[in-house]
């Protein structure tokens, strides 16, 4: 949600912006701008739409020593898309420059204060309060911008991650992070500070991560960190083991079709030295110095949203059957509004690929006041939620481009299955299933590239169904959250209505409307439920409606009702969400590009939701 970058160095700073820019489209975007400042003058451009307008009007400045800059790509939230509401923001006099995420909450009262205080406004923003804020700290005090700074985040209530510059002084960079994520890439004679490890990968990969409540003073002769009290913080920075390729899309179309691609790849990776088969064991040193908790537990927490939920709704099966540990998963969002109870030995754990979801953040400070263990699944090393909760697992899968989480999801269900094993052998699981359950993991990649080695049956059936604006997606048991989340994918990129559904609730008042019109996609893999998901399906035909099935390969009794059959391998029951998500995520991407949709990037959505 929005993307911050800024860059102090020896180079042309425009060039650097923009390219920048490009690589955070992903996160989610409505409008672009840049701020760059030089020994003797400074430049400000803004455009509503892709970041591809704003490089065209950047053109016209080419080596001109802006060697300083700041840039963003804005989601809107106070006040419409329009290049006055678009960052960057200045003060009254034009000095003052920032970029911000996140969201001032007492924005309205200070604003309030300050144009009585003589000072005028341009947009409707809540961001703009914060340059006029500095820019009165300054006159008042007759400080620097760093002190400045200091004051104005003292007066702001709310969330934010920001960069500031003065067109005064071109040679420093100020920023402060409060609850919305900053990282600093350390170069050669150059330093890039942004609000995702993307933009600075090209330049470096040593990074330092700049934690709430902390403001970094960044100068051509190094950088400082230090408190909103001014009390400097050492910090050692860190590889950031990230392959820069998989931050391209090579020769695919899309990065969510590459992302998909990559899924087998993803459960290798997250379960890559994390089994013991003859042991029948997970070994999962992330969570070392917690196992003693871990094997006394009682209850699990699970909070997460959108994707990591459902995630988490796959993992809630498993645990509950082979690991007979009851399991609560919420929504991240509700979770510290509903007043949720906690009693001893029970555990928290908070599923979030970028580790900087803001509602899932919330909801672990509310565990954490409660005093029980917390626990993280992340993908981004250094992330919030990874350095906050008391123990944690990693997925190791590099960055996910695409706004629409698919390789990142079957590495989080592949955690879950990790995790069922690690508490089940510290309950009750014996070695025998401890032992199939693992060696049934670890063949699961392969099965995964067979499914996608099938992929382009999924593509035509996309083409004939693309023309439907409705769909059902019926699953049960493990794969009920396998619908929900194939019907999230296909909303999510191709703007389609669709519901997922338990099976057995179909009877219960959505049968109403099935007709010709309303296509079922249905998970009926052979398994303990197979013979309750026939009958839905014969519910559903009874009425005319269309059936796509995903099932079992073999399966010829399925063939005889279903209008469109995709076959996966057999696997275990608790693994099939593994193989039978892939087809539905080929799917989605598939019916997005017959529908001319812009898939990485959809509509209204953001990669990392980083505001409530």
């Amino acid at each position: 949600m929005c993307g911050i970058i800024g860059y102090l160095g020896k180079e042309e700073a425009i060039p650097i912006l923009i390219d920048g820019l490009k690589t955070l489209e992903y996160r989610g975007y409505d409008s672009a701008g840049f701020a760059v400042v030089g020994k003797s003058n400074f430049v400000i451009e803004k455009s509503v739409g892709k970041v591809a307008l704003l490089e065209e009007k950047a053109a016209k400045f080419k080596k001109n020593g802006f060697n300083t800059g700041i840039a963003h790509t804005r989601w809107a939230t106070h006040g419409k898309v329009t290049e006055l509401n678009t960052h960057p923001h200045s003060d009254c006099s034009n000095n003052i420059h920032i970029v911000h995420n996140g969201i001032i909450e007492n924005y309205k009262e200070l604003k309030e204060k300050l144009i009585k205080d003589n000072h005028k406004f341009v947009s409707e923003t809540d961001t703009e309060v914060v340059a006029h804020l500095i820019e009165k700290a300054m006159k008042d005090g007759g400080i620097q911008l760093e002190d400045a700074v200091r004051l104005a985040l003292k007066e702001i209530r709310g969330t934010y991650g920001l960069i500031a510059v003065d067109t005064r002084n071109p040679d420093k960079l100020i920023a402060a992070r409060n609850f919305s994520p900053l990282i600093l890439g350390i170069g050669k004679n150059e330093f890039i500070i942004a609000s995702d490890a993307a933009p600075i990968l090209k330049f470096t990969k040593d990074v330092v991560y700049i934690q709430d409540g902390e403001i970094i003073e960044i100068t051509s002769g190094g950088y400082r960190i230090s408190t909103i009290d001014n009390d400097t913080i050492n910090r050692t920075p860190q590889y950031l083991d990230w392959d820069t390729s998989t931050a391209q899309k090579d020769t695919f179309s899309h990065f969510m079709i590459k992302e998909i691609s990559e899924e087998p790849d993803a459960v290798r990776n997250s379960l890559r030295g994390r089994l013991s088969v003859e042991d029948g064991e997970a070994v999962l040193g992330g969570l070392k110095g917690a196992e003693k908790n871990i094997g006394r537990i009682k209850r699990l927490h699970i909070a997460a949203c959108g994707t990591a939920y459902l995630a988490g709704k796959v993992g809630e099966y498993m645990l509950e059957e082979y690991a007979g540990v009851p399991v609560k998963v919420d929504f991240a969002s509700e979770v510290r509004y509903r007043k949720p109870i906690f009693n001893e030995n029970d555990i928290f754990l908070a599923i979030s690929q970028s580790g900087e979801t803001a509602d899932t953040l919330a909801s672990l400070y509310e565990a954490k006041e409660k005093n029980i263990l917390t626990l993280g699944i992340v993908n981004v090393v250094g992330s919030t939620i990874s350095r906050e909760t008391d123990a944690g697992i990693y997925q190791h899968v590099g960055p996910e481009i695409s706004v629409a989480s698919t390789k990142t999801f079957v590495s989080q269900v592949a955690i879950m299955a990790l995790l069922t094993i690690y508490i089940g052998r510290k309950k009750d699981m014996s070695m025998v299933m401890g032992r199939r359950i693992s060696s049934e993991l670890l063949k699961i990649p392969e099965l995964m590239e067979k499914v996608l080695s099938q992929a382009q049956i999924i593509k035509k059936f996309a083409k004939v169904y693309s023309s439907y604006d409705n769909f059902f997606y019926i699953g049960r048991k493990y794969n009920y959250p396998i619908a929900l989340e194939g019907a999230l994918k296909i909303k999510e990129v191709a703007y389609v209505h669709a519901e997922g559904y338990a099976s057995g609730e179909l009877k219960h008042g959505p049968i109403a409307l099935i007709d010709k019109g309303f296509p079922s996609i249905v998970i009926a893999p052979q398994d303990s439920v197979y013979e309750k998901t026939l009958s839905g399906i014969e519910e559903i035909k009874a009425r005319g409606g269309k059936v796509f099935a995903i099932a079992t390969e073999g399966d010829g009794e399925i063939a005889k009702l279903a209008d469109s059959v995709f076959y996966i391998p057999k696997t275990l029951e608790m693994l099939t969400p593994l193989l039978s998500i892939i087809p539905l995520h080929l799917f989605a991407y598939y019916v997005a590009v017959a529908r001319g949709c812009d898939v990485d990037k959809p509509r209204n959505l953001a990669k990392s939701v980083t505001v409530e």
